[in-house]
């Protein structure tokens, strides 16, 4: 069984890129020498114009799309929001998205909420203004798509594959991966997700987010406040982030392997046209090096 050529994607994941992880040197459990890689992580602090907003841990690739996805999560950029430059600073580690329109956000970095991401994610104490306004289309999903993309990004080339300690996202539209980001951290992959669809005005109606981490509130607002109106993972669900999903119409769908998956919100807009004895079970080639901690 061959891995997926990712000329399919936009943007695909290089895990082979020199940055992104390290050499070293241990020992096994025999007592052996063993040399793996491991993903490398590093501070990128954001400023909006002049003010410094927040220093994340990430794994250093497209922190153009990090910086501008984080703002417009954090409801810092508006939709239609005119950027006039993001400069990224490689020495010190920081990236600058300027605006048009002057910007002021002391009381919002007054009220921070440390969240349960596995970098630990920083929002901010609105973190639920504006969910409700958000009226995400009754998007159907058909079943048969659900487990081609889950067959392709499964086999897709990347970190997550190669050296674990990272998440994945990938957005998606009907039964093609589009953009799969990566980083140590699900919220700082999603938000690069949202940075490129906001940097090329994407529409996000008929798009579908697929995640390898856990389906947790934080993934569950952002996703509705990007407008995307389906949410899967191979990982699990928090009580919480099913509750939101159900309150803003979020199609929620965990647990995927192989033939098996559970939908928590949303099962009306389920096709369920795939005929799952044909559906193979999952490859344990491709399951993430050192998984479980999903």
């Amino acid at each position: 069984m061959t891995r997926l050529d990712v000329g399919e994607y936009i943007i695909a994941p290089d895990p082979g890129a020199a940055r992104l992880t390290r050499a070293v040197t241990g020992t096994d459990h025999l007592g052996q020498p063993t040399d793996i890689r491991v993903v490398e992580e590093r501070p990128l602090t954001i400023f909006l114009n002049s003010r410094e907003i927040v220093t994340a841990m990430t794994i250093g690739d497209y922190p153009d799309y990090l910086a501008l996805g984080f703002l417009r999560n954090q409801g810092m950029l508006g939709p239609e929001e005119e950027v006039t430059g993001v400069d990224f600073d490689d020495e010190l580690d920081t990236v600058v998205v300027r605006t048009v329109r002057e910007t002021s956000f002391e009381d919002k970095l007054s009220r921070k909420t440390r969240t349960s991401g596995c970098a630990v994610g920083t929002v901010f104490g609105d973190m639920m203004e504006g969910l409700d306004r958000v009226k995400l289309p009754a998007t159907r999903v058909k079943t048969s798509e659900l487990y081609a993309l889950a067959h392709k990004i499964n086999r897709t080339p990347s970190l997550y594959l190669e050296a674990g300690a990272i998440h994945g996202t990938v957005l998606c539209q009907g039964d093609r991966p589009l953009v799969y980001m990566e980083d140590v951290g699900r919220h700082n992959a999603v938000d690069k997700i949202a940075g490129w669809m906001f940097s090329e005005r994407v529409a996000a109606g008929d798009k579908l987010l697929y995640t390898t981490g856990r389906l947790t509130s934080e993934m569950v607002i952002k996703t509705a406040l990007m407008g995307i109106p389906v949410l899967a993972s191979r990982s699990g669900f928090t009580a919480w982030g099913v509750e939101i999903a159900r309150q803003v119409g979020l199609t929620l769908i965990g647990r995927m392997r192989g033939q098996r998956f559970v939908c928590l919100s949303g099962e009306e807009r389920l096709v369920r046209d795939a005929d799952v004895a044909a559906v193979p079970e999952e490859d344990g080639r491709y399951r993430r090096k050192g998984a479980g901690g999903a």
